[in-house]
């Protein structure tokens, strides 16, 4: 605010009338008048500089660091102007938004050495009334005349302080202190701060928009590169320079990589045709360096002026990153944890215990138990307790598919470009392979898993091309896979690389006490899922469930609670409403057997997913017999 000269002598009879007398005369600046008022009921002394709240050193050598910026910033600013300010024996100071002084240049300011003043607080509750506390309080640039200050020691030099706001918030105030006001005209001192004001602003608000960017473009999975003309990397972002520091960059200068130097194949990737104006849009793309070959999906988009290419902006992914993104996507993660199992039996808290500390190492896992125990809940389990936790949990049951098929599932198809996919084992990289049913691996498919896992390396079907990965591999086998390697049913390699740790899991008639925990877990968990009262089970079916031999395990167990749960009115279970399947429990005669088929189906209340789960098979399998006996699957 460029404020008229005023009479030094009336504002002077202003301030002593109120000091003396307590009366405050019209004519008083409201601002001002209002700052007077509150320095003396907040008791200040009118007559010296009282002794400043300063911050500790260790506390203003940190907020000093936060506020580098605007320092370096207005140190530009001065270094420019230092000669004006040296003339006209002007004061200037940074303050934060608390009001401590950040920075004070040129001369001593209130008679302090800029040691002194330097993390000391000048608020209106430590020095009374003066242009900082009014801009403060009212975040508008404000002149205030000598004899206005509150303190009579300070009423020699004028003093004009600016706000500096970004976002509507005030972050910093800059004060300048005339002391020569007869050399100098006010509005030449107005001018000089209103103009300091505009250019901090501008550029700190362009430094915030340029860090949340930086956040940004940090945050994504994409390596983000600015190159230049002759390959010079200008700026990249956190991935991309974790890429360009894995690379031997010979040549680099001034922290500054060229591609020419570290990518052999430089002028033959996209990169090298943007600055031809060419653009590239998810471009498979192989990058050769001294070290090693990288395969990333990458976009390359030329910036032009005067229709000149004066730079280009490539965004690049690597193609293992997709397919872990892909596979976190459609949903490749555990589903269960290891406090999901539910048992209190010895010979379960044994198991469980054991996963436990199985799941913290890396070794390959074989877990073998009867059909319907709960092994694919157990491998979920352990990839979720494991350091592998953040990666990708594939599934494959060895069983389900064709030998040729099952080949191709794992190792991925190349024999034409248009159609080259990676498998399983390219995709669980950094995570988990569960393979179910292992023990029906054909031998020339486990002898090529063998040596893939032994050298961590993988070719696709009809490549040479040999791609890295990184995997676990929990294996599930329903029988005794040592003995059927002994018989020579089974490849030994393999056997030997897959059981370095082994869980056996007990039959559920190994555990009876469990078997009610876990009805009344499973009648849990539908209730949450389908949004319904849970159901109590009685006593009397308890006993039933107990006394019951369970061929089909947890599995079976899933089901009949399934078929009472579903069909049970009012909520509670009682022993009329179980219904076990008869007493060979479930068996594979409804492959061939229609009537048996149907029965299980309305047992599974025509659930596709539920009957999948029963009977152990997959949906698409059941589809296959769905249309085999010419049922409609809705």
């Amino acid at each position: 605010m460029i404020r008229e000269r005023r009479s030094k002598e009336k504002l002077m009879n202003y301030y002593k009338k109120f000091i003396d007398e307590g009366v405050m005369d019209p004519n008083v600046h409201p601002w001002v008048a209002e700052s007077w008022e509150q320095s003396k009921e907040l008791g200040i002394t009118s007559q010296v500089m009282p002794k400043l709240v300063k911050l500790s050193k260790d506390e203003l050598a940190r907020r000093q660091h936060l506020h580098q910026p605007a320092m370096d910033y207005l140190n530009g600013l001065y270094n420019e102007t230092r000669e004006h300010f040296n003339v006209y024996n002007l004061s200037l100071l940074l303050l934060d938004q608390d009001c401590y002084v950040m920075k004070n240049y040129a001369l001593p300011f209130f008679q302090k050495s800029p040691g002194q003043l330097e993390g000391a607080r000048l608020a209106e509750e430590d020095i009374g009334t003066s242009s900082i506390s009014i801009v403060h309080e009212h975040k508008s640039p404000f002149l205030l005349f000598g004899p206005e200050m509150w303190i009579k020691e300070c009423q020699d030099g004028d003093a004009c302080s600016v706000p500096i706001m970004i976002d509507g918030q005030l972050v910093y105030i800059v004060t300048i202190v005339s002391v020569e006001q007869e050399e100098l005209p006010h509005s030449a001192v107005v001018s000089l701060l209103l103009s300091i004001r505009y250019a901090m602003e501008q550029h700190l608000t362009m430094l915030a928009q340029l860090e949340a960017r930086h956040v940004i473009l940090d945050s994504v999975p994409f390596a983000v590169y600015h190159i230049i003309p002759g390959g010079d990397v200008v700026y990249s972002n956190k991935l991309g320079k974790s890429r360009l520091a894995g690379i031997d960059a010979v040549g680099t200068k001034d922290d500054v990589a060229n591609l020419n130097d570290v990518v052999l194949n430089y002028r033959h990737t996209p990169l090298y045709k943007g600055f031809k104006g060419i653009p590239s849009y998810n471009k498979e793309v192989t990058w050769i360096t001294q070290r090693k070959t990288y395969e990333d999906i990458t976009t390359v988009v030329p910036l032009e002026q005067d229709k000149a290419v004066t730079s280009v902006v490539a965004v690049s992914l690597p193609i293992e990153d997709l397919r872990t993104l892909v596979a976190h996507a459609v949903g490749y993660k555990a589903r269960y944890s290891l406090t999901s199992m539910v048992g209190e039996t010895p010979v379960f808290i044994t198991m469980q215990e054991k996963a436990g500390r199985v799941a913290r190492n890396n070794n390959h896992l074989l877990l073998q138990g009867e059909s319907g125990t709960g092994k694919q809940r157990m491998a979920h389990a352990i990839h979720q307790a494991s350091g592998r936790a953040a990666g990708p949990l594939i599934s494959l049951k060895c069983g389900d598919i064709l030998p040729e098929v099952l080949e191709e599932e794992l190792f991925g198809s190349g024999e034409y470009r248009d159609e080259s996919r990676p498998g399983k084992l390219e995709l669980a990289n950094g995570g988990t392979l569960f393979l179910d049913e292992i023990e029906k691996i054909p031998m020339h498919v486990a002898a090529r898993l063998a040596d893939a896992l032994k050298k961590c390396k993988v070719c696709r079907l009809g490549e040479k091309v040999e791609r890295g990965f990184d995997i676990r591999i929990i294996a599930a086998c329903d029988s005794d896979l040592k003995r059927l390697t002994e018989k020579g049913a089974f490849f030994s390699p393999l056997h030997e690389i897959i059981s370095k740790s082994m869980i056996r899991i007990p039959p559920l008639r190994a555990r009876r006490e469990d078997i009610p925990l876990l009805a009344e877990h499973i009648i849990c968990e539908l209730a949450e899922q389908h949004n319904m009262p849970v159901k109590e089970l009685q006593s009397e079916a308890k006993e039933l469930l107990m006394s019951y031999e369970w061929p089909g395990n947890i599995k079976q167990l899933q089901g009949v609670a399934e078929q009472a749960f579903f069909n049970t009115e009012g909520n509670t279970i009682a022993l009329k409403d179980i219904s076990l399947l008869g007493e060979t429990g479930i068996s594979t005669a409804w492959k061939e057997d229609k009537d048996i088929f149907v029965e299980a189906w309305k047992v599974a209340g025509g659930n596709i997913s539920r009957l999948a789960n029963m009977l152990d098979v997959s949906r698409v399998t059941l589809y296959r017999y769905l249309k085999k006996f010419g049922l409609d699957k809705e």
